[in-house]
């Protein structure tokens, strides 16, 4: 029973302070499920927000979902998505008769874009957590230790995202094949 409070509450505070979208949620989820209460670790966390950006729904529901699935099964699953939607079915509900009621007043707008930066402060630190990940495995980051080919997928999928705008799901997929590829071809994986 303590378990499935603990994930009812850690996703309801991931739904609550995620302000900004999914991206935004990286590092509350990182906070509760890798620092907080130790349910996955930094490497696994990299593979769920990978999951969770490839599957349909929104990140932060598909981790609750996916990380209640992992530590108390199907009811974890639900307890952990009901706790993580909550906050933005009644936040969303009272914020939006109050955006309409009020949606012309310059000061809703003022308060609109000083939110922007902090949400992208929150995705940049996200990233570059994830990055890191990627570039240096958890271990001390020097010259020495970098994943190349973690780098070079890393430049190739954001070149190609950037430039031609390609499909996020297609890229994905084409890292994961090429990076098997080079690990198995150099003797890495």
């Amino acid at each position: 029973m303590k378990l499935f409070l603990e994930l009812f509450l850690s996703f309801l505070q991931v739904g609550a302070f995620s302000v900004g979208g999914g991206y935004a949620a990286m590092p509350v989820i990182q906070s509760q499920v890798v620092e907080k209460y130790g349910w996955l670790t930094m490497s696994e966390f990299t593979d769920l927000i990978t999951i969770a950006e490839m599957t349909p729904g929104p990140i932060a529901v598909n981790s609750a979902t996916f990380v209640g699935i992992r530590i108390a099964g199907i009811p974890g699953a639900i307890i952990a998505t009901f706790g993580c939607i909550l906050p933005s079915m009644v936040f969303l509900s009272i914020l939006a008769k109050l955006y309409y009621k009020y949606k012309t007043l310059s000061t809703i707008q003022h308060v609109l874009a000083a939110l922007r930066p902090a949400v992208v402060a929150l995705i940049a630190g996200a990233g570059v957590s994830i990055l890191m990940m990627v570039l240096w495995h958890g271990a001390s980051v020097s010259f020495n230790n970098i994943d190349w080919v973690g780098l070079g997928l890393f430049a190739a999928a954001f070149f190609a995202l950037r430039k031609w705008k390609l499909n996020p799901i297609l890229v994905m997929a084409l890292c994961g094949v090429v990076g098997a590829a080079l690990n198995l071809a150099l003797g890495l994986g």
